[in-house]
Parts: C-alpha cells; structure tokens; sequence
C-alpha cells in the first residue's frame, strides 16, 4: 500500500475516531485490522486442514516478516527521492506496498521452507487468509486518501481534498479481493484441488487485476507508458505461467 505524499487536509478520514484523547489513523488501523483477520482465517484454515504444526507456525511467521520487509523495502525503492528528503522518521516509517507485501511474503514463506528441508505446499491456507486482510486493509488506504485514481466523471467519483472526483480505486481494489476471498471460500474444498493452486490463483488474479487498474491511478510511468508497478506485474505474471511459456517456446501444444 504505497502512500502518497499529500497535503494537510487530505483524505476521507485520515483520523478514524478519538479515543483517551489520542487521534486514531484510519490507515492503522484498517491495516491491523485486516492483519488481525487475515491471522485468523489463516489459523482457522490451518486447523480445519490439520497442518495447524509447529512447522506451519514458522513458515506463517517467516511469511510475515517477509511480507513486512517486502512491502517496505519495495516503497522506499520506488519513492526513495521522498524517503531521503523526509524530515521525520513518521514519513521514512509510513508507506508500505501490496505488491512488494505479497511478493515477500511469499519469499518469506519458501526460504522458511527451504531451511526447514520442506516441500509440501501449503498456499492453500494463506490464500483466503491474504485475501480478507487486503480487502480490508485497503480501506485505510481510502480513508487516508492514498493510493488514489484519476479523476473521472462518473457519479461515484470521490473528492480527495482537491475539489476533484476521482476514482476510488481503493474501493475498487478492496472489493475485488473480497470477492477473491469468497470465490476462494467457495473452491477449497474441491477433492482435485492441488496443494497452493489457491495462492498460484490469488496471485494471478492480484497481479492481472493491479496491472489492470494502474491505468487509472495516479502513478508516474517508468517505461513503455507503464508504471513501476505495472512492470513488476508483468513479472509476476510471467513467472507463474513460465511453464506455459517454456512449452510454447520450445512448440509444444499440450499446455494442461
């Protein structure tokens, strides 16, 4: 969820609510809200599926910290300009990414694997866990009012602080991965369902989807037209189908 540097008065309702005197931001706390969740649903699949093992603690807890690592690390690459020329340690310490959250939680998730010498796959239980937790991280982002689209004229056009409509793509965004989340609910328990097909799923649904809408949020392009983001879809996406690709370059016509 990266965040964007806007000025005073901007957004929905940065500060969510008040309590003991103390301003809550929206955006933490619908990101540890959707953490929360996210933890429970997982640790929910974990035990409805019997891996609820120690083994499964350490590879959730590896996928986290990579999760918490990639997103950072992947902000303060892209933004690095801003990072640098912040003048408080609040704006070096806010702002993080999906797309750099899911690509090192994943990472997290099969280094953890290998030191352990595992290769049971296990996304199953993580995919409806990430789903849930985005769809309701994201509405920090709106709130917040980063993360933002273009203007637009259509009736639902939101008013940022500028005076200008624009696309919720926040909202956009949190609804298709609740979407996810019940389509995922709905097919894990299919008796042919491979082991992590639900996470390969989710990631490819993500990526295609965040490509997708990158042409009508507000980012910079990097190169060809295309956002930083959008090319790390691109890569993402070719990854998880460099089996098809491999077997189409080399002329075979069997891709099942």
């Amino acid at each position: 969820m990266v965040e964007h540097y806007t000025p005073e008065h901007w957004g929905i309702r940065p500060i969510l609510f008040h309590a003991g005197g103390f301003g809550v931001p929206a955006y933490s706390f619908f990101v540890l809200l959707g953490l929360a969740v996210g933890v429970a649903v997982y640790f929910y699949e974990a035990k409805r599926g019997k891996k609820l093992t120690e083994q499964g603690f350490f590879i959730f807890i590896g996928s986290l910290a990579g999760g918490a690592l990639g997103a950072k690390f992947t902000e303060l690459v892209i933004n690095y300009k801003a990072a640098l020329a912040a003048a408080s340690p609040e704006l070096l310490l806010s702002g993080r990414t999906i797309v750099g959250g899911l690509i090192g939680g994943a990472a997290g998730a099969a280094l953890t694997k290998k030191a352990m010498g595992l290769t049971e796959r296990r996304g199953n239980f993580f995919a409806p866990a990430i789903a849930a937790g985005l769809a309701i991280g994201r509405l920090g982002c709106f709130f917040q009012g980063c993360c933002y689209g273009v203007p637009t004229s259509l009736p639902w056009g939101v008013n940022f602080g500028d005076g200008i409509p624009r696309h919720p793509t926040q909202l956009y965004e949190s609804a298709f991965m609740l979407i996810m989340f019940v389509y995922l609910e709905k097919v894990k328990n299919r008796a042919n369902l491979a082991p992590g097909r639900l996470f390969d799923l989710l990631m490819m649904s993500y990526f295609t989807f965040r490509f997708l809408i990158e042409f009508i949020r507000v980012e910079k392009p990097a190169f060809w037209g295309l956002s930083v983001f959008q090319l790390i879809s691109l890569a993402v996406i070719i990854y998880l189908n460099r089996g098809l690709i491999l077997d189409y370059a080399r002329g075979q016509k069997n891709y099942a």
